[in-house]
């Protein structure tokens, strides 16, 4: 059903998700290019980031290029097939968000916490393993869901009150007893939630007490700076997926669903870029250097 029924505000719309979806796709493009090409940014903190850019690329293509045809063409309809493949696509991504914003926490940690073992516990060989696993992990939760989804009867309406095809809207227009899938899909949220924020809490709370040992303000600075960048993607991320999803079907709301939704699958993954690199001096180093403005610059 999109976002409005009123033909005047269709361009505004368009207009507006067709330049978040391109500064997404340049800004993210652009963060994975500088650091493959800059050798100075080859280390694990970085190779995260060029894997969370990557994946917010591939959330946001998921979403918005069928958004935008549907709000050009007013043809605002998609295949039960289709359906089933952007939402498992979309689970998958956002999953892998979850799990990768735990592993680049641990990656902090094992820095400011155990510096000393930092190049031996984050070698290349463990952080592949780590990517590798958010991605089995993310695949095999997402199928799974939509291998249930498969089996849901939709005999009602089936005018998806939303902007793309999600559990809960979908949940909502379900004829079927859907009290089991209901269950999986808590278990899994736990799983792909909970899981990773408490693995992101504990870290924090490890590095906050590293931190107040810290004796110089410097230091204290250096550290904050490292990680207030992450801590600021962890908040605008998690606190828009708990808001639609840790919550049964029966008290969605549509329109908190939407206006979350938009968060996560659009703004957060066009901020990403911006957060990680104006407030790190390597980065826009290497920005720097791939937009051809020098190799150097005192930023």
């Amino acid at each position: 059903m999109g976002f409005s029924d009123h033909p005047e505000q269709q361009p505004l719309l368009f207009t507006l998700f067709l330049g978040m979806y391109l500064v997404t796709l340049l800004g993210n493009l652009f963060i994975i290019l500088a650091i493959v090409s800059d050798q100075h940014l080859h280390t694990p903190m970085y190779f995260f980031l060029a894997n969370l850019s990557f994946i917010d690329n591939c959330l946001t293509c998921t979403i918005v290029p069928k958004v935008l045809t549907n709000i050009q063409t007013q043809h605002q309809t998609i295949s039960h097939t289709g359906c089933l493949l952007q939402m498992y696509f979309f689970m998958t991504m956002a999953m892998l968000d979850d799990f990768l914003l735990a592993v680049m926490a641990y990656d902090h940690y094992v820095a400011i916490c155990l510096p000393l073992h930092y190049t031996t516990i984050m070698c290349p060989q463990k952080c592949l393993l780590l990517v590798a696993t958010s991605w089995l992990c993310s695949n095999l939760l997402a199928l799974s869901l939509i291998l249930q989804m498969a089996q849901v009867s939709f005999c009602g309406s089936h005018s998806i009150p939303h902007f793309f095809c999600d559990l809960l809207p979908l949940l909502k227009l379900a004829c079927s007893d859907t009290h089991t899938f209901q269950l999986i899909m808590f278990i899994e949220a736990a799983l792909s939630g909970v899981v990773p924020l408490t693995c992101v809490l504990v870290s924090y709370a490890h590095i906050m007490n590293t931190i107040l040992k810290i004796p110089s303000s410097g230091g204290k600075h250096k550290v904050f700076s490292t990680c207030g960048s992450h801590l600021t993607v962890v908040t605008l991320f998690y606190g828009t997926v708990f808001l639609v999803y840790f919550q049964p079907s029966s008290s969605y709301s549509a329109n908190t669903g939407i206006v979350a939704s938009v968060v996560y699958t659009m703004v957060t993954p066009m901020l990403n870029p911006f957060i990680y690199s104006l407030r790190n001096k390597d980065m826009k180093g290497a920005l720097w250097i791939l937009f051809g403005l020098g190799k150097h610059c005192n930023l």
